[in-house]
């Protein structure tokens, strides 16, 4: 039958159904171990193996559908893009919540805290240290992601794969450094209002640091393979949107939470 139209029409998939699964596995399994319960753990696992799988097999099919079948159109590339805008759009209200309840319990502090902030016996940490390393790699990061864009424009393969690996490690280095401090830290997420905001934030944005660096090693590994062109490379255009997103985020994150925050 002949395509009167741009739009690319699914086949039948068995993955939304079984991701679906696979997160309620996760998020019960994730419930029942917070909670003490003897298969908590082992429902936990299997729902996060499940859910990988399923991540590795549903992507490569998208893949295959853009790359080598040729059904991302100009027009479904648009579709896409419209929906990366708001899936991160829903991530920045995700983020808002947090930065909400930090300055609800900063600005008025209760009784309970000592009527101070930072509450009374929380050592906190210094903002000028890890954070502000931290904060250095991930501006910089920045920059080599945009490179890389550049060069995939630009038709420079060399220097797309440069400016990409160097983003990749320098996530790395971002995680091990935010692993270290946690280590490091004297309070935990137990330890009142101001340990469960700021664990609560950094560590959500630790986990987006993770996906983001995820994504961008996928796409190192596309672009090592040629599938991506200087007019066709939507796939790496998402991961850089987020990994800007991420970004951002951090800088938010440092001005309040360890500067603003601490004094």
């Amino acid at each position: 039958m002949q395509k009167r139209h741009a739009f690319h029409l699914v086949d039948p998939s068995p993955w939304p159904l079984v991701m679906s699964g696979s997160l309620l596995a996760l998020t019960s399994g994730g419930v029942m171990y917070f909670q003490s319960y003897e298969l908590g753990g082992v429902i936990l696992s299997v729902g996060f193996v499940m859910v990988l799988v399923t991540m590795f097999i549903w992507f490569r099919d998208v893949v295959r559908e853009g790359t080598f079948q040729g059904h991302h159109t100009k027009v479904v590339q648009q579709g896409l893009r419209y929906g990366m805008i708001l899936f991160i759009s829903s991530e920045v209200m995700f983020f808002f919540a947090f930065f909400w309840a930090f300055f609800h319990a900063s600005l008025a502090p209760t009784v309970e805290l000592g009527s101070v902030w930072p509450p009374e016996g929380i050592n906190v940490l210094k903002p000028f240290e890890i954070p502000f390393l931290n904060t250095c790699i991930l501006l910089f990061s920045g920059v080599t992601v945009t490179w890389a864009h550049h060069a995939i424009v630009a038709g420079s393969r060399s220097q797309a794969l440069a400016g990409l690996t160097s983003t990749v490690l320098l996530g790395f280095i971002f995680t091990v450094l935010q692993a270290f401090e946690y280590i490091e830290a004297s309070f935990t997420i137990s330890d009142s209002v101001y340990g469960s905001c700021f664990y609560m934030a950094t560590g959500f944005h630790g986990l987006h640091v993770l996906v983001g660096t995820t994504f961008l090693l996928i796409c190192l590994y596309r672009l090592s393979k040629h599938h991506f062109t200087r007019q066709h490379h939507f796939g790496f255009e998402a991961a850089a949107w987020y990994w800007h997103f991420v970004d951002v985020v951090w800088l938010f994150l440092f001005v309040v939470v360890y500067w603003w925050g601490n004094s």
